[in-house]
């Protein structure tokens, strides 16, 4: 049963999960409620913490339809339980969409009366009730899971999210049919129901509330209980700090969750209560709050703009729209009316509407709509497609108030490690159990001390201590002009080892230079032409098209779009204008935008006759081009389309321009030159930008109003080919130099852009991305056609003259040489389109992973296929950081371990990082401070690691003569020692430059366990030997207040101590003193030890906090051990002792401190980090590294060899991408030979086949 009820919500999507039905159970509620009571609440907190424990202990399964309450589980990696409650409303029907005045009335035979149970929804249903008095309420189940309502739906037979008009799947011309006419107010009222108020409520939580959820924290549950037994051991300043260190901590959690929930409240309450037009079912046109829209609703967009409360499709008139707070890009975007595609002309090609698919026709949630283009008669309309949380905008909100837990190894090492501690404290506690009753301690005493050992194991600071660095490094990158909305990334972007970027705006200028032109006319190209702005072009097809193929429009008076579009069109000096309000209101279809020519530009005209009417003669003389419908441009397309109409003129003419293969495509075969192909490569080889241009003159039977709805595939369609505008689109001046960094560091580069491939393979070698003298190979990939299976056939990009280069390739890879040996990697680097890359992934999966693998170069992608690109890196284990413009780019920002956007804003949310320096230089900066974040939060793990094992070691070597530490020797090691470390010691800032090794990625790896388990061993073996040392002294008597140990060797006389109170504890002695000693010290060496500088921080010396605090600790220690004092000794609680022992335990100190760095400094980072190091650059591929020098490389066969005999299991690389070089290494038939073709094959369940023909 369990299994076929076992539902599983959202399938195929991100926030898949799978949901269990349960059913209250009486009994069951009664144990777990006696079991609370004994346990003293503990149970009621192990539930909170455990949903799947708590649903299974008070709950029997039930199926999903009759569940009280749901237990979810996501199906990532993470596998994460969450419990919801399962309501019931009452509503007149199930379906939010159907109209009830047509629906049939129930044939039950109780209709709807007073003595049904009220609905949850109270007054609202209710109404509705009254109104559709004659219908059977309809009990509806449901429960809220991260602000959004899963409903049941009886046709799935599962629960299921209502999103809005997307959930019915319509197509463009139902959408304008059926849903263009508005609501009546009782469909509003019916629908509210479901999709409920039209806010994105961010409540920020009451403080008591924050307090209770923060409390409730393992960690602070945790230190309660410490508190309170280190109270009942009468250590009350010790339990005070820290309950005050406890409260300042919590006050400060609590101070930045508040202060965050009110930023984000704030940021999404802008569009919360405007007020709204909206259009009855009776043409009425109505004024309502946007919290009552509801999807279905016709929202009428005022001329002046506005913040949109909802995502609305437009079906009449354009926008003008600021997309700055989704994006990151400030260019306004301009946004048509939906096509509403005639019956006869739909056919196969009328699409379901889908936000995605037609983003250009939508307007979404938090933008800002500047201003509106309409018509005499027609207002703006536009139709609410979804509401709440299901925008857009709802959706980015959900990211940030419920974000996926950071899937990073040093999180989950970090925990394993904690374990590691929590079993060592498993073994003290039985330890001091039994050495306790050899004792004939009393039961109270055994129990606190047993329990004691417990805390003094698990750090009670070390969350607080690992936060710190990260806290740190985010405000590093803030002064470096990069701001971070996911702080735990950071530590991420300390692994990346190769960044994807996209190429114009990020290597590139943003900005584009017009070069040339070159027309075609009669099927034949023209001599390349400098520009279009000469007398004899001003009325060809060729300028008209510049003229009027772009998407800029007038804001206050300046001309604003696409940078492209801005060149182009200032290009030719033509002049824009613009219908104002006014004078659309004087015409019945005036034209909304018209471009003309300056009069010098136009030929002479012939003077006008004395009889010749003026206005008519002005009319004819007059050159004027009207745009009456914008295609805009889409990036999966790769073209933009407008229809014109010249004045004078009856008939329209439609004009495209975009990528030139796309255009040549949609062109007829006889207007395309034969030597298309060869001068686009002469072009795009020189990494020129080139757009080319097409034109058709549409039929006379094409109206504006047909126009209008016509959909964008009958205009774009047998075009007549015009020629290319040749751009010039200029590296910035900081891309080569950060391009060689990164290449220095062993960081793979790649390049991955919507542009022409051979000018992406060009601005890749111009920018040292690509070496002159490696290889290109490009993929060109054909899907499977007429029988024939999908081919890829390979070619080499540059044709290169040299054959030594290839024969280079075939040796280097096809000679199996020895791990040991340094060996050329990068010679050959493969190319693919966006199209090839989808035709590959479907085709070829297995493939792609070796193609990725060496892959520089993804042109012409659409923004879905960078986000494919960046998944198939980070499944060959790759960590891959995304540097983009944050327009196309968002979901592949998103996705990459680090995205970083190039935005004038300071916190976009479409990438975790975003810097305000418009260029990649901000990319090594980021790397830098990720590593030097990641080695902070090793070297604070380790040292709070030791910490503990420290304390630990003192504790239970002074339990077995039944002592302990001083509460105010814990107090000191704790409060001035460790936090004054800890804290000061993650101020190291980022080493200047990057360095070709990367810091491990996990705690548990062999150079981390071995320093962390020498260091352990080093510290025992010193607190062992001053332990036992110290009962062999010749004056060594038990310690009583009357001792005089030191009256001999020292000054100062203890023998008037007349103190003979009993030491319960049993504190003062010469072993708790020399132990006091000897660790304190040993705190500041590990501290000293493991706080790392070259090659990812910054000296320690350089860390003047660290250095002082350091610096006056040792001081400190040091003249409370050589010159006693006597406060100050009875403040911590220890004895004198003879001035030759101080001397003999600076002795060991500095004994102690000589082998801790020499076993972290010469055996950890000269042996084992050089062999770790040689065995990845050896498995490693996809970095260009100088080949070591013979001395370097005879080093690296000894440590190889010796590293092999120590651990040979551990020689196989770890990442997938390391494995596929090693198999390739030795692939006689890779990479393919130019010229050669790779087919599909027959494909098992499990994956693909292929074969390599000449």
């Amino acid at each position: 049963m369990e299994k076929e009820d076992l539902k599983v919500l959202n399938e195929g999507e991100e926030e898949e999960m799978e949901l269990q039905g349960y059913r209250l159970c009486p009994w069951r509620l009664a144990l777990v409620g006696l079991g609370v009571l004994c346990t003293g609440g503990f149970l009621l907190l192990l539930l909170y913490w455990m949903p799947e424990w708590c649903v299974k202990s008070t709950c029997t399964r039930t199926t999903a339809r009759d569940a009280d309450v749901v237990l979810l589980r996501s199906t990532d990696e993470f596998r994460r339980w969450f419990l919801a409650r399962v309501r019931v409303m009452l509503a007149p029907g199930s379906n939010p969409f159907h109209s009830l005045e047509t629906q049939t009335t129930s044939p039950s035979p109780q209709p709807a009366n007073g003595h049904n149970p009220p609905p949850s929804d109270g007054s609202a249903a209710q109404e509705l009730f009254g109104i559709y008095g004659d219908y059977q309420p309809t009990q509806i189940r449901y429960f809220t899971f991260h602000s959004t309502k899963y409903y049941w739906n009886d046709g799935l037979q599962n629960f299921d999210v209502l999103t809005g008009l997307d959930d019915l799947q319509v197509s463009c011309s139902t959408l304008h049919l059926e849903h263009s006419a508005g609501l009546t107010r009782n469909q509003q009222k019916y629908r509210r129901l479901f999709f409920g108020v039209n806010e994105i409520a961010v409540k920020v939580p009451s403080v008591f509330k924050l307090l209770i959820k923060e409390v409730l924290n393992p960690f602070y549950i945790f230190q309660l209980f410490s508190v309170i037994l280190w109270s009942a051991d009468e250590y009350y300043y010790y339990a005070a700090a820290i309950l005050f260190m406890s409260i300042i901590s919590i006050a400060t959690s609590l101070y930045t969750i508040k202060k965050q929930y009110i930023m984000l409240h704030d940021m999404v309450a802008t569009h919360s209560t405007v007020r709204v037009s909206v259009c009855r079912a009776n043409n009425e046109i109505e004024e309502i709050l946007s919290t009552d829209l509801v999807p279905g609703d016709v929202m009428v967009i005022p001329s002046n703009g506005t913040n949109m409360p909802c995502d609305a499709v437009l079906v009449s008139g354009t926008c003008i729209v600021n997309e700055s707070m989704l994006t990151g890009e400030s260019v306004p975007v301009t946004k048509t009316n939906l096509p509403n595609p005639l019956p006869g002309e739909s056919g196969d090609k009328a699409d379901v509407y889908t936000t995605e698919e037609h983003k250009r026709h939508t307007l979404f949630c938090g933008t800002n709509v500047i201003q509106t283009r309409f018509y005499t008669g027609e207002l703006v309309k536009a139709v609410v497609v979804s509401t709440g949380f299901s925008t857009a905008k709802g959706q980015l909100v959900r990211s940030i108030l419920y974000p996926k837990p950071t899937d990073f190894k040093l999180y989950r090492d970090a925990y394993l490690f904690l374990l590691c501690l929590v079993a060592v404290a498993g073994i003290g506690f039985v330890y001091s159990i039994v050495l306790s009753v050899m004792n004939e301690v009393p039961a109270k005493t055994i129990i606190i001390e047993s329990l004691d050992i417990i805390t003094i194991t698990v750090p009670p600071a070390l969350p607080a201590a690992m936060t710190a660095g990260i806290v740190y490094a985010q405000r590093r990158l803030k002064r470096l002009g990069i701001f971070c909305i996911s702080p735990q990334r950071i530590n991420i972007c300390g692994q990346i080892n190769l960044v994807c970027f996209d190429k114009t705006g990020t290597l590139t200028e943003d900005g584009l230079d017009l070069w040339g032109v070159q027309r075609v006319e009669n099927g034949s190209f023209h001599v390349s032409e400098e520009n279009a702005y000469q007398e004899n072009l001003v009325t060809s097809r060729f300028v008209a098209c510049m003229a009027t193929c772009h998407s800029l429009t007038k804001i206050d008076g300046q001309l604003s779009g696409d940078p492209l579009d801005l060149k182009m069109f200032e290009a030719i000096g033509w002049i824009l204008e613009e219908a104002t309000e006014e004078e659309t209101s004087l015409h019945n279809r005036i034209m909304p935008t018209v471009v003309r020519p300056p009069k010098q530009l136009l030929p002479p005209q012939p003077a006008a006759s004395p009889e010749q009417d003026m206005e008519l003669y002005e009319l004819s003389s007059a050159h004027e081009v009207g745009i009456v419908r914008q295609f805009p441009f889409s990036s999966a397309l790769q073209r933009m389309c407008v229809v014109a109409r010249l004045l004078g003129e009856k008939r329209m003419d439609a004009y495209m321009k975009g990528a030139p293969e796309v255009v040549v495509s949609l062109c007829k075969k006889e207007t395309v030159p034969e030597t298309f192909a060869e001068v686009l490569e002469g072009y795009t080889k020189q990494g020129f930008r080139v757009i080319a241009l097409a034109h058709r003159r549409l039929e006379s039977k094409l109206t504006w109003h047909k126009v209008q709805n016509i959909s964008r595939d009958h205009i774009e369609a047998n075009m007549d080919f015009l020629g290319l505008i040749i751009m010039q689109n200029k590296l910035k001046a900081e891309t080569p130099a950060v391009l060689q960094d990164l290449h220095q560091a062993s960081i793979r580069t790649v390049m991955v852009t919507g542009d022409n491939m051979l000018t992406a393979i060009s601005v890749a070698r111009d920018c040292g991305m690509i070496p002159p003298q490696d290889a290109v190979i490009i993929a060109d990939a054909f899907p499977p056609h007429d029988g024939h299976a999908a081919k890829i056939t390979w070619r080499y990009a540059d044709k290169p003259s040299k054959t030594s280069s290839l024969q280079a390739i075939n040796i280097s890879l096809e000679d199996v040489c020895h791990a040991d040996e340094p060996k050329a990697q990068e010679l050959y680097h493969f190319a693919m389109n966006g199209k090839s890359f989808a035709i590959i992934s479907e085709h070829f999966p297995d493939l792609l992973q070796k193609l990725v693998l060496q892959g520089t170069v993804f042109a012409r992608m659409a923004p879905d296929q960078k986000t494919q690109l960046i998944e198939a890196l980070q499944g060959v284990d790759y960590f891959v950081g995304m540097c983009g413009d944050g327009a196309n780019d968002c979901g592949a920002l998103k996705r990459a371990h680090g995205g970083i956007s190039l935005s004038e804003l300071e916190a976009s949310v479409a990438s975790p990082f975003t810097s305000k320096t418009p260029n990649i230089s901000c990319v090594p900066s980021l790397i830098r401070e990720g590593r030097a974040a990641l080695i902070t939060s090793f070297c604070v793990f380790k040292f709070m690691a030791l910490y503990s094992i420290i304390q630990y070691i003192s504790v239970t070597l002074l339990y077995s003569i039944l002592s302990n530490l001083g509460d105010f020797q814990f107090l000191f090691i704790d409060i001035a020692i460790i936090l004054l470390i800890v804290f000061t010691m993650s101020l190291n800032p980022a080493w200047k430059e990057l360095v070709s090794r990367r810091p491990p990625s996990g705690l548990i790896s062999g150079p981390l366990l071995f320093s962390v388990l020498t260091q352990i061993l080093i510290c025992l073996g010193f607190q062992t030997i001053t332990f036992l040392w110290v009962r062999q002294q010749s004056w060594y008597t038990a310690w009583t207040p009357l001792s005089d140990a030191c009256n001999h060797s020292s000054p100062i006389n203890v023998s008037d101590h007349n103190d003979t109170d009993v030491d319960d504890h049993n504190i003062q002695n010469y072993e708790n003193t020399s132990l006091f000693y000897v660790s304190s010290f040993q705190y500041l060496v590990v501290a000293i030890v493991f706080s790392k500088g070259k090659p990812f921080r910054q000296p320690s010396y350089k860390n003047w906090p660290f250095v002082l605090s350091a610096f006056s600790l040792y001081v400190f220690l040091l003249f409370i051990m050589f010159h006693p004092v006597r406060s100050i000794d009875d403040f911590f609680e220890v004895v004198c002792v003879p001035f030759e022992w101080r001397m003999q335990l600076f002795v060991i100190v500095l004994v102690n401190a000589a082998v801790s760095v020499f076993a972290e400094t010469f055996i950890l980072d000269i042996v084992l980090w050089k062999l770790v190091f040689s065995r990845d650059k050896q498995s490693g591929l996809g970095v260009a590294s100088a080949a070591p020098t013979p001395q370097k490389a005879g080093d690296l066969k000894v440590f190889t060899r010796l590293f092999r005999l120590c651990c040979p299991s551990k020689m196989a690389p770890r990442a997938r991408y390391m494995h596929l070089a090693q198999e390739l290494r030795v692939d006689p038939d890779w990479p393919p030979k130019p010229t050669t073709t790779t087919e599909a094959k027959a494909r098992p369940e499990n994956g693909s086949t292929y074969q390599i023909n000449s």
